[in-house]
């Protein structure tokens, strides 16, 4: 079996291919499978370093506002595209695989344009609730279109073949339960915090987070607090927690990245985050309530309808960005601190959402457009 997967860019889209390779391994061991991407993109290092063999197309995105520098950019991008058509035709002449899926980026367009055109059956997963501008300009075409999110079929073309199938997670973030995961934290203490913005950092994040870790250490309140800065933050946010007199304190953890985030996952009783759909999965996958803050430049503000599906479920609270204070960040984690039932409640209904047979849903899908059992 021969799979080719196209993805780059962020994160967001290289950890679902790489899900997604893991899922085929599972059931076909000896799988063939090429990665293709750009080779400026995240996926030039995770990809290889996961153990997958790669190739690469030169593509790049069309920016929206209409600059003079992103006049120039979009010429660039146009050249890309006209050579990237060419190279992905190559590219899959030569792998002949036996299906072929996108999980999003600039080279996943390319690519999966390229097989459909030679026939091989190809699928794409949709992360979000709304659809990116390449997915849904290849879901006209597509064999199958994988949805994390209910809420995305509306945006596609009414006779679109979408297969709800949920994102995959991580196997070990359901492992640990939460005072086993507070104990090997040396927490104690009434309710934990967990709060990140990602690998780079949530600018909001970070300049109101030593602020509330001070509050919460001269409040009667027994919280204890996680945040991790991201690289935009190692420069500001343990300078400012240092002029707060916010050195040591057993109750606050502040660290850039986040390596054991099973494990503080486990231990957090709220989540506030930004919205991104593996991170709302993950947060699904442990039933965790969670106060979200959808990331405003987020293409065609994504983020924002994945935290409405939780929204609404009455998982989550969501603040937009723009009316996000301390004062009103404060307001809720005081009332999420005396209402122990309310985030019970929240975790609870962020749970009834995950869909536990994920990898079973995507398997079924690349088995049938294969004929693969």
């Amino acid at each position: 079996m021969k799979v080719l997967i196209a993805c780059g860019g962020t994160g967001g889209h290289i950890n679902p291919g790489l899900a997604i390779a893991g899922i085929v391994r599972a059931h076909v061991p000896d799988a063939e499978i090429l990665f293709v991407g750009t080779p400026d993109g995240m996926e030039a290092e995770l990809v290889p370093a996961a153990g997958y063999p790669m190739e690469y197309v030169k593509a790049a995105g069309f920016q929206r506002s209409l600059s003079p520098q992103n006049i120039v950019r979009n010429f660039k991008a146009l050249g890309l595209l006209a050579a990237a058509g060419g190279h992905a035709r190559a590219i899959v002449k030569k792998f002949q695989p036996d299906i072929a899926i996108g999980t999003g980026g600039y080279a996943s367009g390319a690519v999966i344009r390229a097989a459909q055109q030679l026939g091989v059956p190809t699928a794409v997963h949709e992360q979000n609730a709304f659809p990116g501008v390449t997915n849904k300009l290849l879901a006209k075409k597509a064999d199958a279109v994988m949805m994390t999110f209910d809420a995305a079929k509306q945006y596609f073309p009414p006779d679109t073949k979408t297969v709800l199938t949920g994102l995959p997670v991580r196997s070990n973030l359901t492992a640990r339960a939460r005072e086993q995961a507070k104990r090997q934290l040396g927490f104690t203490g009434e309710m934990t915090i967990l709060s990140f913005g990602g690998s780079q950092g949530a600018q909001c994040l970070n300049e109101i987070m030593p602020e509330i870790m001070e509050w919460h250490l001269q409040s009667d309140m027994q919280i204890n607090h996680i945040h991790a800065y991201g690289k935009h933050g190692k420069d500001t946010v343990p300078a400012e927690l240092a002029a707060r007199g916010i050195t040591e304190d057993k109750r606050i953890r502040v660290t850039e990245y986040i390596h054991d985030m099973d494990v503080c996952l486990a231990a957090a009783d709220v989540v506030i985050s930004r919205a991104g759909a593996s991170t709302l999965c993950e947060l699904e996958a442990v039933g965790r309530a969670s106060v979200l803050i959808p990331y405003p430049a987020a293409a065609e503000n994504h983020q924002y309808y994945n935290a409405m599906v939780l929204g609404k479920a009455g998982a989550a609270i969501v603040i937009e960005q723009k009316d996000l204070t301390t004062d009103k960040l404060k307001s809720h984690i005081k009332d999420l601190y005396e209402n122990p039932e309310k985030r019970s409640t929240m975790g609870r209904r962020a749970g009834e959402l995950f869909r536990a047979d994920t990898n079973e849903r995507i398997w079924n899908v690349i088995a049938e457009l294969t004929k693969h059992a």
